[in-house]
């Protein structure tokens, strides 16, 4: 398996920066980026980093892991303005990039920023529309393209990626929609789960493949979880019955084991560990370094 860190794009970009060198060099496999512009409800006013430019300055300044926005809106670039950046950063990292896209979600953003958030049926057209678009460009000298959204005539993209094949990665768990797009396009998908719900998502996507013809196994799996690990038990406890909102991993290094090792058990390729629930900068080291040296060696 593969272990990634995901930071905050809320923190300072010297925070950012030496968080990302610090997994670099403890052995995280990747680094992840949200793609808004804003807070989603409280604090609207804390200041948000835009995700593509400093993905850009990780590429230049952190090297080895692979790097990506987790996922990139597809509401707020052009698809083929999408290939582009994604491709120029490919380079800038000598061939590291992920290009993770979804439909798009956060309505208060497209709403002060002047973003059309359509309708779910709309954003998931324009997804299916800009994923033909995105794989066109990256592997074809042109690309003319006409649908409902988008228009492409005779566009280049060039210089192609570093990489043969730039990885594709879909984000979202639509039963109907956004699980048959990553069954036709993606090379990697991601959701928000704990092992059981990751363990029922695969079976639609892999029932998908088959109803388009995929090799399930050719599609990548990666989960993200907050997490809490600590080898102080009675902090552990206060945790465990907590309900955060969303898929949460609370354990010492050994219960955290185990429930790695549920995601292993489901087919997961990748945890993503994101760092919102760390902490400041010196307890975040130290709860990194407890589940890269306590936990990842397990599964490797």
């Amino acid at each position: 398996m593969r272990f990634s860190f995901w930071t905050g794009n809320g923190q300072s970009w010297e925070d950012t920066l030496e968080g990302c060198r610090y997994a670099e060099a403890t052995g995280w496999d990747g680094i992840w980026y949200a793609d808004h512009f804003m807070p989603n409800e409280e604090n609207v006013d804390q200041p948000i980093h835009e995700a593509w430019s400093v993905l850009a300055a990780i590429a230049a300044s952190v090297p080895r892991v692979r790097i990506g926005p987790l996922v990139a809106g597809n509401t707020y670039r052009n698809p083929a303005l999408t290939a582009k950046i994604a491709t120029t950063v490919d380079h800038i990292s000598g061939g590291r990039v992920v290009l993770g896209i979804g439909a798009g979600w956060q309505e208060n953003e497209h709403e002060k920023y002047g973003f059309d958030f359509s309708t779910l049926k709309g954003r998931l057209d324009r997804l299916d529309e800009a994923v033909e678009i995105i794989t066109s460009l990256l592997a074809n000298v042109r690309t003319e393209y006409q649908g409902a959204h988008y228009t492409l005539t005779d566009a280049p993209l060039d210089p192609k990626p570093i990489q043969t094949k730039v990885p594709l990665l879909i984000g979202g768990g639509g039963r109907k929609r956004t699980l048959r797009t990553a069954a036709m396009h993606a090379d990697e998908w991601n959701y928000w789960g704990m092992p059981s719900d990751i363990q029922e998502l695969c079976g639609v996507l892999d029932a998908h493949c088959e109803d388009v013809g995929r090799d399930p196994s050719s599609i990548q799996r990666s989960a993200c979880a907050l997490m809490f690990i600590s080898e102080d038990e009675e902090k552990i406890s206060r945790l465990r019955d907590q309900d955060f909102g969303r898929a949460t991993i609370v354990g010492t290094p050994a219960e955290v084991i185990d429930i790695v090792g549920q995601y292993r058990e489901v087919g997961l390729d990748e945890l993503i560990v994101p760092d919102f629930t760390f902490g400041p900068l010196k307890r975040k080291k130290e709860s990194m370094d407890l589940f890269i040296e306590q936990v990842a060696p397990e599964f490797r």
